[in-house]
């Protein structure tokens, strides 16, 4: 049973931090916005009392009553709403986004839905090391109407994870009330649906949501399976700042005033009043000297410098090293390379659609469940939920390799990556990092049609803290997929369909190639050819049958760029064709030469060769002639050469 004393006051504590968090804003002395928890102290306060101490949560955007009830500083909480360096996150990540490491707070998500997602990752990776512990998923009533909300239940409870799904119903989803938008007045009903235990509790009775969570936490790992809980609450303040609260009733505000949690929690206290008034005395006074604490230091604020060391984690040095090479396929590199891996490495697993027996769709993980079938994790079809579960997987010291079936569906996966993966290190101002890897095939030449053959390594260009890498060969596959792997930071692995059946030499275990790397096919001096994935395959059939003068750069790596490379090329020819088999607009091959045309140290000529700007249509003719052809970079070449 927990002390109800310190309930209380964890309780009163919350509702002052709340209650001078909203002056302040009122006063204009805070920038940005917040979503405050004033009338739902009941709800955090039980689940947090309810949970052990290695137990996770992960927060919605209206975390600070978690934050205070799982016994974060409440001063360094005031200094991340004045964004200041003594902030949890260093002033970075701002009010709906406090991660405490420390308090086994992974921090709150403001995308709404996804913190669902995030928990079911810490959940696997509890799961995979082996503890006796579960993540706690926060989510409101509004969520319940998102799809990855509904994905990840079903993966947790295919998968049997200890995650708790906890639902505070308030009511509101912002000012769309919950009796408008979900189509059953029992939410904890759904989880029947994925054959996951549901309970109930009044949220604003704090031995109510106590019991419930204790209940369910016991049955979590008993049973090894996730639960749910839908808690019956109500927020006394406005979804926001600047919420007015038009959408709801004097009436109905009164009502739920009545059933204030702290009022009623202070009636089984056994207290006088005297004694009740100096409990909240003291909360007060504590929250007023956190605030002043945090007031002096205000303006002390990170440098750029230390921002920007917070988007990647250090990542070990790789050499380039060829080693012994043999005969494979750019499939069979690439499986080569994930086989190593997954022997070595503990932590390391495959997870995606199809990856087991069936081989994946392209043949590339066939046969390795045999020799990894603990390692080897197939999912549910639900992209964002698996995706954003493996970043916090990763988060969690897991290495998780994520296949997504054919690079279109990276659009679905698309939260997870850039919303959470690229970010989680920058936002927890380095609490967290996220070394995990998405691999998927893009590309077309097999016909395929519109939704299937696209390349939206552009789509991902423009996303600080991830990492792109699109291999040519065998060899730079396997090592590249290698040097992913380990390095702490998410990479986006991208294998263009048209190349698994594409021969050359590939490594040994000890080859290696490092990230950030392009390698120079052939030199020359009257111009640079630079292409990366498909297009390097089209380039070389290109300049095979010439002996111009060109030197021939495969990018290898998109982000991080080689630059160096490319621009000594570009200084020592004046001329540069760009070969890229993606449409042109804000495109790696545009980033390339505007980059060339800004660069004072190089004066040359820029021509790009890019995909139509079209869709991949079905037809073979119309498909290969809505991509660059070896006749069209030999026309462009002479061109440029005349």
């Amino acid at each position: 049973m927990f002390d109800r004393l310190e309930a209380y006051r964890i309780m009163l504590l919350s509702r002052c931090f709340e209650q001078k968090v909203h002056s302040l804003f009122s006063r204009g002395e805070l920038y940005g916005t917040t979503h405050l928890n004033i009338g739902q102290e009941a709800s955090h306060t039980g689940l947090c009392l309810a949970l052990g101490d290695e137990d996770w949560i992960v927060p919605t955007h209206r975390c600070h009553g978690f934050n205070v009830a799982r016994g974060s500083s409440i001063s360094a909480m005031f200094s991340e709403l004045y964004g200041s360096r003594h902030g949890l996150c260093r002033g970075i990540g701002g009010s709906m986004h406090m991660t405490d490491l420390k308090t086994r707070n992974f921090g709150s998500s403001a995308v709404v839905g996804s913190s669902v997602a995030l928990a079911t990752g810490i959940a696997y990776a509890l799961s995979r090391q082996g503890k006796k512990a579960i993540a706690a998923a926060i989510l409101g009533d509004g969520a319940t109407s998102r799809g990855v909300v509904h994905e990840s239940m079903n993966l947790a409870s295919v998968w049997s994870l200890p995650v708790l799904f906890f639902c505070e119903n308030n009511h509101y989803g912002m000012s769309a009330s919950a009796q408008r938008m979900i189509s059953t007045g029992d939410i904890a009903g759904r989880a029947s649906c994925y054959g996951i235990r549901a309970f109930h509790a009044d949220g604003n009775v704090l031995d109510d949501v106590y019991a419930a969570v204790s209940e369910a936490r016991r049955y979590i790992l008993e049973n090894n399976e996730p639960a749910f809980i839908e808690v019956d609450t109500y927020r006394q303040c406005g979804h926001s700042k600047s919420d007015k609260c038009v959408y709801r009733s004097e009436e109905e505000e009164k009502a739920w005033a009545q059933h204030d949690p702290i009022a009623l929690f202070e009636k089984t206290l056994g207290l006088d009043d005297e004694s009740l008034a100096a409990l909240r005395r003291e909360a007060e006074e504590s929250v007023e000297r956190a605030l002043h604490e945090a007031f002096l230091h205000r303006n002390e604020i990170i440098s750029q410098d230390e921002l920007d060391s917070y988007v990647y984690a250090p990542s070990p040095e790789v050499k380039t090293r060829i080693g012994s090479t043999h005969p494979a396929t750019y499939r069979q590199a690439v499986r080569e390379a994930l086989s190593e891996i997954l022997s070595s490495d503990d932590r390391a697993t495959l997870i995606g659609e199809d990856v087991g027996l069936y081989g994946g769709c392209f043949q590339v993980t066939q046969g390795l469940e045999a020799h990894y079938s603990d390692k080897i994790m197939e999912t549910p079809v639900s992209e964002e939920a698996f995706t954003t579960m493996a970043a916090a997987a990763a988060a969690m010291g897991e290495h998780p390799i994520v296949e997504i079936m054919y690079g279109d569906f990276c659009t679905l996966a698309s939260d997870g990556l850039v919303n959470h993966a690229a970010k989680l290190r920058y936002m927890s101002a380095g609490q967290l990092s996220c070394p995990m890897v998405l691999r998927t095939p893009m590309g077309g030449g097999t016909g395929h049609g519109s939704q299937h053959t696209q390349c939206l390594e552009a789509m991902f260009l423009n996303v600080p803290g991830l990492k792109i890498v699109a291999p040519s060969d065998p060899f730079t596959a396997k090592a590249l997929l290698k040097a992913a792997v380990r390095d702490p930071n998410p990479v986006l692995f991208l294998e263009h369909k048209a190349l698994y059946d594409s021969a050359g030499e590939t490594g040994d275990a000890l080859s290696s190639w490092p990230i950030g790397k392009a390698q120079v096919l052939r030199s020359g001096s009257s111009l640079t050819l630079i292409s990366y994935s498909h297009s390097t395959l089209t380039c070389r059939k290109a300049l095979s049958e010439t002996g111009l003068d060109v030197e021939h750069i495969d990018l290898v790596s998109l982000k991080p760029l080689d630059w160096d490379t490319v621009s000594a090329s570009a200084r020592k020819t004046g001329r540069v064709l760009i070969v890229q088999d993606t449409p042109p607009d804000g495109s790696v091959a545009a980033t390339v030469a505007c980059r060339l045309a800004g660069d004072p140290s190089v004066s040359c000529t820029v021509r790009m060769l890019c995909a139509k700007d079209r869709p991949i249509p079905f037809s073979r003719t119309l498909e290969r002639d809505s991509l660059p052809t070896v006749e069209e970079v030999l026309q462009a070449l002479y061109e440029m050469l005349a």
